[in-house]
């Protein structure tokens, strides 16, 4: 008799379960399988890209309009060769082959070598009640990324991951529900690699093998199995397919690669100037102030304070001379305040734009304003009035939008109390009026649903220069309208080395522009921590120091001198990397790819880098190693195949490695790899301070090609083909070294600039560049 401690035995549920194909029709997508009531439906979108739904009661669900992936009417046909035999039927493309096994019903994918890959378990698909799942093998050596946003480690093996948007305050390294919701991840063992989009907006989770070793299982509270199965092999190969089906970022406006500076709150114009003032005087550089929620009157959303911001054009138009643009925060909940003349709760009332409760009465919940009411983002019309409801802050001079609480972070009583969080009524209707949700379907997509709305309205009342957005929450396809955030994370050592697998699983899960608070949103961080943080912060595609107002101020010159000096120096590399990291940008804009990456990203067959969380890479070119302890001075640092440089010393290294880098608290050990091409610019106090008069190409010794993307960096004009493209190709033979660069290609013109080639470690050659092909060799 087994011994059971603490709890009474539990009886397993009771599953549904595929049994044997009774007919099958095919058309020229894919093929469909009767199994009793059961309906399977695998449809071929690409060659690498198979959809996966089982309905069943034998009818799949109608397409929602509010779909994140994109339809399936969309995808031009592809080549595919169907087969039937007694046992099976056989789909073909150009990358795989994808087996359905007649009796019982069981999936199994192939690629070109023969290698099994999301392969059914012994389970397959099985449906109890409101809950529809799928087993899965795993192999002995398949580890296991993405997820969304994540604390822990890399790799997600053998752990429970759930979908279902909140609030994570306070979050640890053992949280699971987070701020954003991402049902997807990829599957990387050598030579093989594979993503699941689990394509459902209700709650749903991922069980990598903690139940059942051996066996994946993801779960959800829907009424169909929706997958998609997106073959690489690569992670930069699935990304670009799952990022072609959920969408991409799009290029965000250079100022918003600087540096932001936020603290709740900065409370009124006057310590907003002298924040200002103080990063001119000290030469620290900085584009962006963030306005938290006491900008506001009364914390009324679209509004301004009267006595702290009296004068917000003028703040603007002062601020901006100087070189910084403004981001204001907004929450989702609007003031209830009837007979107050507060035109966002009065029409949003009359237009019926607020979410209701079932039995028709409007849903309140308390926030920062106390008692609020919540609109329901999922109504296309409801999107276009929030959305042109930004003009109250764009009139001003609001260059940016940081959408918070939006998961949404709601209480039951008013802020002060002590409340418990809680969100709409499951049953809650949302959606249009013919084509109505509940908010068990819709809670996911909220907070994306704000993003898309303040996006879409940026872009109408800023129809010249491109808008910057930041969002808190947010599901799958996020990245098409915001970058985002970690959340409130804590001042500790932990929360340092946490952020970059977060950031890492985020950027493998398809969002790129995101960022973590620099120094710790809570608690106090240590002048050690601070500058270590600054170092990574370098890293972060989003560079924002964020604080508490509970907290001692933040700012990079308040940990004095020594903090003070290297901050700057971090910051100002930055700067210098521009060129370089508005070119990873478009890359993901274009691709999908990460601009923050592990380690494995690039080096998939590679055992050594599945589990290396600590080191990563900024492009395609720099490594970096941080620091994430006090008081250390030194850390190992694995270097993998291929030649290696040390960024400050030149110092020559070959992979695949470890070595001890040396690491005071001035350095954070980076590296280049050979045949690099950094593009750098001189050192600005912000973006736009003058024209690009320099451009530096440092290059290091070997075999290697740079695309450098350049346009100018405001406007939208980059659409209709005002951009520029110059390819630099290194090539290493013996003791020469030869740099050659094509012609510029492209309807954009740079400033009239010098370019110096610097060989690292060799000399300097410089040219006038005219955008010509040349070559030169040192």
């Amino acid at each position: 008799m087994p011994q059971v401690f603490g709890k009474l035995p539990i009886h397993a549920r009771s599953w549904s379960t595929l049994g044997a194909v009774s007919s099958v029709e095919q058309d020229d997508r894919g093929v469909y399988c009767q199994c009793g009531d059961a309906l399977l439906s695998v449809t071929v979108l690409t060659p690498s890209l198979v959809r996966v739904r089982l309905a069943p009661t034998g009818k799949l669900l109608p397409r929602r309009s509010w779909a994140v992936a994109k339809d399936d009417s969309e995808w031009s046909p592809v080549s595919m060769d169907v087969q039937e035999t007694e046992a099976a039927i056989e789909i073909k493309t150009a990358k795989v082959r994808i087996r359905i096994e007649r009796n019982p019903c069981r999936l199994v994918c192939f690629d070109q070598a023969g290698r099994p890959f999301a392969e059914d378990a012994e389970t397959g698909i099985g449906w109890s009640e409101k809950t529809v799942a799928g087993w899965k093998k795993m192999d002995a050596d398949e580890h296991f990324y993405g997820f969304g946003e994540r604390t822990g480690l890399l790799d997600k093996r053998s752990e429970r991951k759930t979908n279902w948007t909140l609030d994570a305050l306070d979050y640890t390294t053992v949280a699971d529900e987070m701020y954003q919701a991402i049902p997807f991840f990829m599957a990387l063992r050598p030579n093989v690699g594979y993503g699941i989009f689990f394509n459902t907006t209700f709650w749903s989770q991922f069980d990598m093998g903690a139940s059942k070793p051996g066996v994946w299982q993801m779960e959800t509270h829907s009424g169909e199995l929706d997958y998609y199965i997106v073959y690489g092999p690569t992670p930069a190969e699935i990304l670009e397919t799952y990022t072609q089906l959920t969408g991409r970022m799009p290029l965000p406006p250079k100022w918003s690669i600087g540096y932001h500076q936020c603290r709740w709150s900065y409370e009124s114009e006057s310590i907003v100037r002298k924040l200002a003032r103080e990063f001119r005087d000290r030469r620290i550089p900085c584009d962006v102030i963030h306005l938290d929620i006491d900008y506001m009157n009364g914390y009324r959303v679209f509004t301004w304070s009267p006595k702290r911001f009296a004068e917000p054009a003028k703040l603007m138009r002062d601020l901006k001379e100087t070189g910084f643009q403004v981001v204001t925060i907004v929450d989702p909940g609007v003031k209830y305040e009837p007979e107050a003349d507060y035109t966002i709760f009065d029409d949003g009332l009359e237009e019926d734009y607020f979410v209701r409760k079932a039995n028709g009465e409007i849903f309140h919940g308390y926030v920062w304003p106390d008692k609020a009411v919540f609109p329901d983002f999922l109504k296309p019309e409801v999107r276009h009035w929030w959305g042109d409801a930004q003009k109250a802050l764009t009139d001003v001079g609001v260059a940016g939008i940081w959408n918070d609480m939006n998961e949404p972070a709601i209480v039951d009583r008013p802020f002060g109390d002590e409340g418990v969080h809680i969100w709409f009524p499951l049953d809650s209707p949302q959606g249009p009026a013919d084509e109505q949700a509940t908010h068990a379907e819709a809670h996911n997509l909220y907070g994306s649903g704000m993003s898309q709305a303040c996006a879409e309205g940026l872009e109408r009342l800023r129809p010249t220069e491109r808008s910057f957005v930041l969002t808190r929450s947010g599901y799958a396809g996020v990245q098409r309208w915001s970058s985002v955030w970690m959340g409130d994370n804590q001042s500790w050592w932990e929360h340092l080395e946490l952020s970059i697998p977060m950031l890492c699983n985020m950027g493998l899960s398809g969002v790129a522009f995101v960022g973590a608070d620099i120094g710790g949103f809570a608690g106090n961080a240590t002048a050690e921590l601070f500058a270590r943080w600054m170092q990574v912060g370098l890293l972060y595609p989003l560079m924002r120091a964020h604080s508490s107002m509970k907290t001692e101020q933040h700012e990079p010159w308040v940990f004095g001198e020594r903090t003070e000096r290297i901050c700057r120096e971090y910051i100002e590399l930055r700067y210098r990397l521009l060129p370089y990291l508005y070119t990873a940008f478009w890359e993901a804009a274009t691709t999908g790819a990460p601009i923050l990456r592990p380690l494995v990203y690039h080096y998939p067959n590679d055992p050594k880098t599945y589990a290396l969380h600590d080191q990563v890479l900024l492009g395609p070119s720099l490594m970096a190693a941080p620091v994430y302890r006090p008081g250390v001075e030194c850390r190992a640092v694995y270097l993998p195949e291929g030649v290696w440089y040390d960024w400050w010393t030149g110092t020559r290294y070959e992979g695949a490695t470890h070595i001890l880098a040396d690491a005071p608290l001035e350095r954070m050990p980076l590296y280049a790899k050979a045949g690099a091409v950094i593009p750098m610019q001189p050192v600005m106090q912000y973006v736009d301070e003058r024209p690009i008069d320099e451009l530096r190409l440092r290059v290091w010794s070997g075999d290697g090609e740079f695309t450098l993307y350049e346009d100018d960096g405001r406007s939208f004009e980059y659409r209709d083909g005002a951009w520029a493209t110059t390819v630099y190709r290194v090539t290493a033979e013996g003791e020469r070294t030869t740099l050659h660069i094509q012609a510029r290609q492209g309807n954009w013109t740079p400033p009239t600039r010098t370019v110096i080639v610097e060989l690292v470690g060799v000399g300097e050659q410089r040219f006038e560049d005219d955008g010509s092909d040349r070559t030169l060799t040192f």
